[in-house]
């Protein structure tokens, strides 16, 4: 009877799914191609970064020999003196193509993006990074109730089932504004001290953090500090996107 009554519920899903593609068809989010939620001539042309001449500290491009980026004046406007993370990757350059994929993804509803982006930003783990969960920055409340879905949830959901790794929801929600449309300084007071996380998620762990876009890397800071106080081993960081 479990196996009639689960067959029944995929034809009924299958039957959805081809009554939805029948009046709102797939269309590739940057050049509106049929038949891909990010088609492969888009995906080969997306600006790319090269980890060979990243910084292997905090992953800005070109900073491999002398990164601007996690220079200690650049930290001290921070309030910090080190890096909170052990490493950090990003897969592509933020720009038009790169925000239209993010934004599709985030306020667009096109949750199969998530696929893509995990896909992509699988081949940016660094080879000696020793993994044991990947974690994710929870949305706010706020987006959590416009969106509908938690974007965060969902990348590391669909990067675990690409990856293998475990999903661990080691971050409770935190309660901040949304960060796009803030300056540089009220992103790092939106977000400071405002991530607790899950000693039993936590203790002991290599954690991968994942989030969509890098942009201040104020909310990774606040986020990789909850995660190690919480009894995290190491703490990797990976984005799809970088400013």
């Amino acid at each position: 009877m479990s196996s009639l009554w689960s067959t029944a519920r995929k034809a009924a899903r299958l039957a959805k799914d081809a009554a939805l593609e029948a009046v709102w068809p797939t269309r590739c989010c940057i050049c509106d191609a049929p038949g891909f939620t990010l088609c492969p001539s888009c995906e080969r042309a997306l600006p790319y970064l090269d980890r060979w001449t990243a910084c292997p500290a905090c992953g800005a491009a070109f900073g491999i020999v002398q990164c601007t980026e996690c220079a200690s004046v650049r930290l001290a406007r921070l309030g910090r003196d080190s890096l909170p993370f052990d490493g950090c990757a990003s897969a592509v350059r933020f720009g038009p193509e790169a925000g239209r994929i993010v934004r599709t993804f985030k306020d667009g509803g096109e949750q199969r993006l998530a696929l893509d982006m995990a896909r992509i930003m699988h081949a940016c783990i660094h080879p000696e990074w020793d993994l044991d969960a990947a974690a994710f920055i929870p949305a706010s409340s706020s987006a959590l109730t416009r969106r509908g879905f938690d974007h965060g949830e969902l990348l590391a959901r669909a990067f675990c089932a690409e990856t293998g790794l475990a999903l661990a929801y080691a971050l409770d929600r935190p309660d901040s504004q949304d960060q796009r449309a803030l300056s540089r300084a009220e992103r790092v007071a939106n977000l400071s001290g405002r991530f607790n996380a899950q000693a039993d998620e936590c203790r002991d762990r290599s954690i991968l953090l994942i989030d969509d876009v890098l942009t201040t890397g104020s909310t990774l800071f606040d986020a990789a500090d909850a995660l190690k106080a919480a009894g995290a081993q190491t703490v990797h960081c990976l984005t799809f996107a970088r400013v």
